[in-house]
């Protein structure tokens, strides 16, 4: 669900916009600094070791930057990550404290995290996709219950 996707993205870290604080740069994700908001620091514009001739940007590989707190790499940069909920505005605004479930159908998915081309980078960042679309800034991330 998103709301096991933003606790997984949080490293156990919470009030912070980021898994390791509330600022960053190129140091901790791929994304595009345009120097927007005070929390961007560092070099602008794309990632520099992620672009072609400094122009044409793409994904970094799988821990090219630090684990947060739970080990897990990359769930700020790189990639949006597709959730298994259907997307509604109505029902997030009005859904249950805890591990809240998505609407029961939909038309597109929640993407959390944000990706190489975004330059509004945060944990808290939430979009929707059609199951049917697709790109090359948007993933999934496979997981299981920990439990036997």
């Amino acid at each position: 669900s998103e709301a096991e996707w933003e606790k997984a993205a949080r490293g156990g870290l919470s009030g912070q916009r980021f898994p390791w604080g509330d600022t960053i740069s190129h140091a901790d994700a791929n994304f595009r600094n345009n120097s927007r908001g005070p929390y961007q620091t560092g070099t602008t514009g794309y990632h520099p070791a992620y672009a072609a001739d400094g122009i044409v940007p793409y994904t970094s590989p799988v821990g090219s930057f630090p684990a947060n707190g739970y080990g897990l790499f990359d769930l700020t940069g790189n990639v949006m990550e597709r959730c298994w909920d259907w997307y509604s505005r109505v029902y997030y605004e009005f859904s249950p404290d805890g591990d809240p479930h998505g609407a029961g159908s939909g038309t597109s998915r929640v993407h959390r995290g944000c990706s190489w081309d975004d330059d509004l980078c945060r944990v808290t960042y939430r979009g929707l996709r059609r199951p049917t679309n697709s790109n090359n800034y948007v993933g999934f991330r496979l997981v299981r219950s920990s439990v036997p």
